[in-house]
């Protein structure tokens, strides 16, 4: 159903030239990143109060990469989780006449446009702590098919200097992001199968004509490769569901009702501790931070917002200022401790509705609790 290795060559070749960067300042900024990500961990450990809860855990690589390595790492990733509903996907082509000819066609067309989708990712990925991450040759893994950290060099450079901000500071601001989402997974170790549950539960529940989803495919490569819609078609855009949205049934919404809270989550903590660790390490971190808000709301054009909506990146963006409100709110009722029963177990984790109503959730679990 996919070609993968289509997938990376055709992005890694239509993949955007990173910022101009020599030898010796390349070496340089990899290192420095490695320090501050080493540096990070005492930081968030020491705000958040969550430490690994063995060292096994712990031991989850830190890796810079190029924009080309981001690519490998998340077709990896992609292609262990999505192995069931392709799976699913392939039997009901096998059916049809002429299956396996158009499925053989049709992973060729799909890696291509996979790997349009990702190039225009690869440029725009900062760092990433990949939760679910085969180890290979050239991308290890942590223990057990653990975690590992991803840091997009190029994609951080490339910001920094948009924003024109002291470089040091904002890769070490970016480090502390990306870190908590390391001390999240390592510190709660029901987190990441609970998570691979919930997304193989969702993949499970998934009916959907394999036609229907490459055409939704297809019209994301055709947006990347066309050139600015015109004004019908940008008010066609706003109304077109993303690809999540598009194969939800009744049980897949539930699902997914349950892991946009947990992203939402995850993602709103990791706001969170950057903000609060950040004026004790980052000088500037409120430059940085007015700067990088102002570039996440305003930094899009028509074409670019039509593939965030498209690709859900949008929801992306609401789940950091949605779940950051609900952190903090929590910390300043009950303190850090308090909101740490959060990670006890799934039940403790918020629903949807409590991620907007942070009192609710406050209710539930610490009247149960005491």
């Amino acid at each position: 159903m996919v070609d993968w290795n289509l997938a990376v060559s055709t992005a890694t070749r239509l993949g955007r030239p990173g910022p101009e960067v020599g030898r010796e300042e390349a070496r340089g900024i990899v290192a420095e990143l490695r320090r501050h990500a080493k540096a990070s961990e005492e930081h968030v450990r020491g705000f958040t109060r969550l430490a690994p809860a063995d060292r096994e855990q712990a031991d989850t690589p830190v890796l810079v990469v190029d924009r080309p390595g981001w690519v490998k790492a998340n077709v990896a990733g992609f292609r262990e989780l999505l192995t069931p509903l392709l799976d699913k996907m392939r039997e009901r082509r096998a059916n049809l006449p002429g299956g396996a000819v158009l499925g053989a066609v049709g992973g060729k067309v799909t890696g291509v446009e996979v790997g349009m989708l990702l190039s225009f990712l690869s440029s725009r990925v900062l760092g990433q702590y990949e939760t679910f991450a085969p180890a290979s040759r050239d991308l290890p893994g942590g223990a057990d098919g653990g975690g590992r950290l991803l840091l997009v060099a190029p994609n951080i450079v490339h910001v920094e200097r948009e924003l024109q901000v002291d470089p040091h500071d904002f890769r070490l601001w970016v480090c502390l992001h990306e870190e908590t989402h390391r001390t999240q997974f390592t510190a709660v170790p029901w987190l990441r199968d609970h998570l691979r549950m919930e997304i193989q539960s969702f993949l499970e529940q998934t009916d959907i004509d394999p036609s229907t989803l490459l055409e939704r495919l297809r019209e994301a490569a055709q947006a990347l490769a066309g050139g600015k819609p015109g004004e019908g078609e940008a008010a066609a855009e706003e109304e077109r569901p993303s690809l999540v949205e598009l194969v939800q049934t009744p049980a897949q919404r539930e699902v997914l009702g349950r892991l946009t809270a947990v992203m939402s989550l995850l993602e709103g903590h990791a706001d969170y501790v950057m903000d609060g660790v950040g004026p004790q390490v980052v000088p500037t971190v409120t430059e940085i931070r007015e700067k990088f808000q102002k570039r996440r709301a305003s930094g899009a054009g028509r074409l670019d917002l039509a593939l965030r909506k498209l690709l859900g990146l949008d929801a992306k963006l609401r789940q950091y200022r949605d779940g950051e409100r609900f952190v903090r709110a929590v910390v300043d009722e009950v303190g850090m401790e308090g909101f740490n029963r959060v990670w006890t177990s799934p039940n403790t984790l918020p629903t949807k509705a409590e991620i907007a109503a942070p009192a609710e959730w406050i209710a539930r679990v610490h009247r149960k609790a005491d």
